[in-house]
């Protein structure tokens, strides 16, 4: 039996992130060698530094939607926002609603844009569910709503507004496929000057898409972790990037997650010897201590809030002990944290 409360740390809030770095790659990254036991802190443009010809990089190309949304009641004045959760076809989103208390099935909402436009939009609340969500629709317009009426979903602990830079720096250089909801955040870090120094240096680089939801920030209320019910994310493990993974740690290369969701997918593709088979679903695959992971070597991720699901994934890749002495060196190294923050890199 494993207690949640063993994966909690104390974070001053001044360390929390509110706006990236000036630009990509100034990130600081805390470098954990986990055979020798040793934590470094080090500057993420160094990560080349630490990788070998023959190694694997592995990055997560989904591409955050513009899923928060704010409107006003049909023949009323009360601002209502949505949060989207997951796309499930021909216009309909689940979603959280805030106040969602006197929302009732066909009630109407005026949709504001987030600029200067002569279109218009309606939200239709169609059914509400038993867990609290909403079943919303919106136009079947290809994005166009949310282009011209969404927000980009910064995460709850960033307490402002979005910015008109966050379109940008709130997505990875290499996003490519629209459905998360929240970014991969370790991703954030990259620039094509950094994916140029990998190439030259003899490091593949191979995608997988996984569409990062909500429930990423889900609190764990259990106090036992065996008793977490994960929530699940769609994936899609390319043939392609499942040969190159493969091929690269048949030749003696290393695995390089980028991000815990890369590290979610290749583990829920692992056969037992850490050979990946190319797929596509949704995964609840849930990394805790003892779990030991079959496909991923190495692992770029960015700082976690204390007892997450996410946490706990890097304590079953590094150790309980030597995840939370990293934390703590992190700490009085005044590193910043969250999505925005610096980044720890464990070989």
């Amino acid at each position: 039996m494993t207690l949640v409360s063993e994966f909690d740390y104390t974070l001053p809030e001044e360390l929390i992130a509110s706006h990236p770095p000036e630009s990509r790659g100034m990130s600081r990254m805390l470098v954990v060698d986990r055979s020798r036991g040793e934590i470094s802190p080090r500057c993420f443009d160094e990560l080349p530094d630490f990788l070998r010809p023959g190694d694997c990089v592995v990055v997560n190309n989904t591409r955050v939607v513009k899923a928060r949304l704010f409107g006003i009641k049909e023949g009323g004045t009360a601002k209502i926002e949505l949060m989207l959760i997951s796309d499930l076809g021909g216009g309909l989103w689940s979603a959280f609603a805030k106040p969602g208390k006197r929302l009732h099935p066909g009630t109407r909402l005026k949709l504001l844009p987030n600029s200067t436009t002569d279109e218009e939009r309606w939200a239709e609340v169609v059914a509400r569910n038993d867990d609290g969500c909403f079943l919303i629709k919106l136009a079947a317009d290809g994005g166009r709503t949310l282009e011209l009426f969404g927000h980009i979903p910064l995460p709850p602990y960033i307490k402002r507004q979005d910015e008109p830079m966050d379109a940008e720096r709130y997505q990875t250089v290499y996003a490519s496929c629209p459905g998360a909801v929240a970014a991969p955040t370790a991703g954030l870090h990259f620039s094509e000057e950094i994916f140029a120094r990998l190439a030259e240096r003899g490091v593949s680089r191979a995608e997988l898409t996984l569409h990062v939801g909500a429930g990423t920030f889900k609190p764990v209320s259990a106090e036992r972790v065996e008793d977490h019910v994960m929530h699940s994310e769609r994936y899609l493990l390319p043939e392609a990037t499942t040969n190159t993974v493969n091929q690269a740690r048949a030749a003696g290369g290393r695995c390089l997650a980028v991000g815990t969701t890369v590290a979610r997918v290749l583990e829920s593709r692992a056969a037992a010897d850490g050979t990946l088979s190319a797929g596509e679903g949704e995964t609840d695959i849930f990394i805790h201590p003892p779990y030991r992971p079959k496909a991923v070597d190495m692992l770029l991720t960015n700082f976690h809030l204390p007892k997450s699901t996410l946490l706990m994934l890097v304590c079953a890749l590094a150790g309980r002990e030597l995840t939370m002495a990293a934390y703590e060196r992190a700490i009085a190294e005044r590193f910043k944290f969250y999505s925005y923050g610096d980044c720890m890199l464990l070989i």
